[in-house]
């Protein structure tokens, strides 16, 4: 009889010890998915702009030595419209200037399209995920995936495979002189392959980060590619550029 109620006494601490453990995993997954809405991070909407002093890093004489070309472009929601899968998009018209004694320019057209989880952005055809749920520090995702970075004939290739992670979520920053609440930073790519400084070796180099603010949209985005070849005295390829978005003003 004292080995049943013994039994049945450590059955009782066993089952609430057990309850204990799922109860409290349960508060940690919550916790860890707690999440704002995308939009707030993206809040596009007919008539929002942002302006950004755009540094675009170029190279010259066949690649052999390069500069940096300075504008300002202005990012302004047009309208809502549907993507050819019937979604709702936001079209985005991308104006260009030298500087602001100049009068704007259209640039480009963009996309902007809205899902259950995430945030896609078409530019030049090509479709990125620029944002995705849950919005938590450390969390990644393949934000290039719908990019063809596969076939014999793509000049894309250093897209494949970049882990867009989030970091410095909800954190203050500052851009340019503009110091910015509530922020995120996304972490897209750091990568360097061979030696750069070494003139005589293959080259390769591959960068992207990009910020977002609450109530405002991005913020920062900074984007580096290179290829260097050594034959012929040594060169960067075609495709190599660079550029850097950093907010001026927005409504």
């Amino acid at each position: 009889m004292k080995n049943i109620v013994k039994f049945s006494i450590f059955n009782s601490y066993f089952l609430i010890l057990l309850c204990c453990i799922f109860t409290l995993s349960a508060c940690n997954k919550s916790e860890t998915y707690t999440s704002p809405a995308i939009s707030e991070y993206s809040p596009l909407q007919t008539g929002k702009y942002i302006t950004y002093q755009l540094d675009s890093l170029i190279y010259l004489a066949f690649g052999t030595r390069d500069t940096v070309v300075s504008y300002q472009v202005k990012y302004q929601t047009d309208s809502l419209i549907t993507d050819n899968l019937g979604r709702p998009s936001y079209r985005i018209f991308r104006f260009i200037r030298k500087n602001e004694n100049q009068s704007w320019t259209p640039d480009a057209t963009f996309m902007a399209v809205f899902t259950e989880n995430r945030l896609e952005f078409i530019e030049n055809n090509l479709r990125y995920i620029k944002l995705q749920m849950p919005i938590v520090n450390n969390y990644s995702w393949k934000g290039n995936i719908f990019i063809d970075t596969y076939s014999a004939n793509s000049l894309l290739r250093y897209l494949d495979g970049w882990d867009y992670t989030y970091s410095n979520v909800n954190e203050s920053d500052t851009i340019g002189n503009q110091i910015i609440e509530n922020t995120l930073t996304i972490n897209q790519r750091d990568e360097i392959v061979g030696i750069p400084e070494e003139p005589n070796s293959y080259s390769e180099v591959n960068f992207g980060q990009e910020k977002y603010a609450k109530g405002i949209g991005m913020i920062y985005r900074k984007f580096f590619h290179s290829e260097y070849q050594p034959n012929n005295g040594g060169y960067f390829a075609d495709g190599s550029y660079g550029v850097t978005y950093t907010m001026i003003d927005h409504n």
